[in-house]
């Protein structure tokens, strides 16, 4: 799978830096540039994550146009893989589900952890702070 230098770009990251008004506005915007410039290595998310970030942009911003750009911009991005939750990256992240949900971890952060075991990527880009002791973070 993957050997080199890489990251998963998580939900609140591509949230934050399409919405000016989120208090992360800034670093996203500052972490994307620089993963888009390759100093994370390569890229990634999931088919969840995205499901999530358009989702919740629609909450919270209530503005379809923030909703889709989101969605635009993961789905046309040539520089970020999306990897799609298959049976046995489900069975992994229920069982991760199972260890750290009282650390707060949503099914959809345990499929991303599952996501990077499986596939080996290095780093989480994200602004939670659950995934502290289970995966190194860049946020």
């Amino acid at each position: 799978m993957v050997n080199e230098l890489s990251i998963f770009i998580d939900t609140g990251v591509f949230v934050a830096a399409r919405n000016r008004s989120d208090i992360n506005h800034e670093r996203a915007v500052e972490l994307l540039r620089k993963a888009l410039k390759g100093e994370y290595g390569r890229l990634y998310t999931s088919d969840y994550v995205f499901d999530e970030a358009v989702t919740v942009a629609l909450v919270r911003t209530g503005s379809p146009r923030i909703a889709l750009d989101i969605g635009n911009f993961i789905l046309s991005s040539r520089k970020l893989k999306i990897i799609h939750v298959n049976k046995t990256i489900f069975k992994e992240a229920w069982n991760i589900f199972t260890k750290y949900s009282q650390k707060g971890l949503s099914f959809t952060d345990a499929t991303s952890i599952a996501v990077m075991k499986l596939y080996r990527i290095n780093y989480v880009m994200s602004f939670d702070k659950h995934f502290n002791g289970i995966v190194p973070r860049i946020g």
